[in-house]
């Protein structure tokens, strides 16, 4: 059976994965659905300021160090690919399959703010002004998210070839939202890499909200009809 580390995207907690963790612990897997360091409700404004993409990276380095964790998935959502990325970079071959989940897709030397359109960098800016440190949630959504720390959003990610040898990596295109989304060169990129497998899914940027059944049956090699 697989071991699942499930990294949730800007503001966003462990819950943004609810339901799709019981359709894949009901298969058999084990899953570890995450909350970012900074994102957490009761954390102080100091932890909120200096965590970091190596902070968050570090957060998953973590859960497989104490699980003695070895042949592990990564999801990432959204920023969450980011995370997985330099994740993958340190884990010393514990990693056996990279998800990105409409997620960013690094290259050495990248960060989530040179990745992004120039729509969401403004959107970035915006929400920090209140503190600086940290970009409060755009308009609407759900209530559960938290200001999300700026920092790790500016950080450049350190890649080598160590994250071009986990065996299995592949991402998920969310195509219902092609007006606002900022994925669409990198799915054509990495369509056209062979060593790259593309999904492809009609939902909005929250897949595993939407539709969890079919992101579900992505993750477990299998498909499932969108109705």
């Amino acid at each position: 059976m697989t071991t699942f580390i499930l990294v949730p995207g800007a503001w966003h907690g462990s819950w943004s994965f609810e339901a799709v963790v019981p359709l894949l612990e009901r298969a058999g897997h084990t899953v570890h659905a995450l909350t970012l360091t900074g994102l957490r409700p009761d954390e102080d404004s100091g932890t909120v300021a200096t965590a970091n993409l190596d902070t968050h990276a570090g957060d998953v380095l973590t859960r497989l160090d104490r699980g003695n964790i070895s042949g592990a998935t990564l999801v990432g959502h959204s920023y969450g690919g980011m995370v997985i990325a330099a994740a993958a970079e340190r884990a010393g071959g514990r990693v056996a399959r990279l998800v990105h989940l409409d997620a960013y897709v690094p290259r050495n030397g990248e960060s989530c703010w040179s990745s992004t359109t120039e729509r969401y960098r403004q959107a970035f800016v915006a929400g920090a002004v209140a503190t600086g440190y940290a970009v409060h949630p755009p308009e609407g959504g759900d209530p559960r998210r938290q200001p999300h720390p700026l920092a790790s959003l500016l950080q450049s990610v350190r890649l080598t070839a160590a994250v071009d040898q986990v065996p299995s990596r592949e991402f998920i295109y969310c195509s219902g939202w092609e007006d606002r989304t900022p994925f669409t060169e990198l799915r054509a990129r990495l369509d056209a890499d062979p060593q790259w497998q593309v999904h492809d899914l009609p939902t909005g940027h929250d897949a595993m909200r939407e539709a969890p059944e079919a992101t579900a049956a992505i993750l477990l090699g299998s498909r499932a009809v969108i109705r």
